[in-house]
């Protein structure tokens, strides 16, 4: 099956679940996921009508994107701060904000070298309570929301999540309505809108929209299995 064909397989889904759960399937952003695949693979899929691309890793996206024609960049995996200035270098949207030092180097960078830049971000939120995962557990989601609402330059979207992978796609249901959740009520606390839900992947994203993402993070539904690194 070619990427294109898969691209349009991946959209029929999407609408199928924003149609289950009343919603306008225009209001769901596919991102691409190319994490190990080649340049080539993700120009097929910018032809088949992509236009947000998700990134894991910022050399590999910084390796790429210089071959890659005009798209929307997202970053979706950890920031480290001495990566910082290189991913505001390559990405457009950093989805993985989710401590009060990487707010204030991101602001300190954007003051200082792209002053009239405003950056899209979102919190990541490690609704599963996992060590192993990064993101700011639920009820710290607020401390580090407002801390982005204090940079003028740092443009405050919405959630990010990865849940818990379980048995099935339908074990994500309640880690998403819990995110979704927490987004209502950060919008009461914070009076901000947060139109942004980033949740959902290739095993998960149908679920993932009936819950009410507005961005779904696809790879392998795409591209085919990751090549091994």
């Amino acid at each position: 099956m070619s990427i294109a064909t898969r691209v349009h397989e991946v959209r029929r889904r999407i609408a199928g679940a924003a149609e289950r759960a009343g919603r306008d399937p225009r209001s769901v952003t596919l991102v691409a996921v190319g994490k190990t695949h080649t340049a080539e693979a993700i120009i097929e899929a910018l032809r088949a009508g992509v236009t947000d691309l998700g990134e894991n890793r910022v050399a590999e996206a910084a390796s790429k994107k210089p071959h890659i024609p005009p798209a929307t960049w997202h970053l979706i995996g950890p920031l480290q701060r001495n990566k910082a200035r290189l991913a505001l270098d390559v990405f457009d949207i950093i989805e993985t904000v989710d401590r009060p030092a990487l707010v204030e180097r991101l602001a300190a960078l954007l003051e200082t070298h792209w002053p009239d830049r405003r950056l899209p971000v979102l919190v990541e939120v490690n609704v599963g309570g996992e060590p192993q995962k990064a993101g700011v557990s639920p009820a710290g989601a607020a401390s580090v929301a407002q801390e982005v609402l204090h940079h003028p330059q740092l443009d405050l979207r919405g959630l990010m999540t990865v849940p818990p992978l379980g048995a099935g796609a339908e074990s994500a249901r309640p880690f998403f309505r819990e995110l979704a959740t927490l987004a209502e009520d950060l919008r009461q606390q914070l009076g901000v809108p947060l139109p942004w839900l980033s949740m959902g992947m290739s095993h998960d994203f149908e679920i993932a929209v009936e819950e009410g993402a507005t961005h779904v993070r696809v790879g392998t539904a795409i591209f085919g299995p990751r090549e091994a690194q």
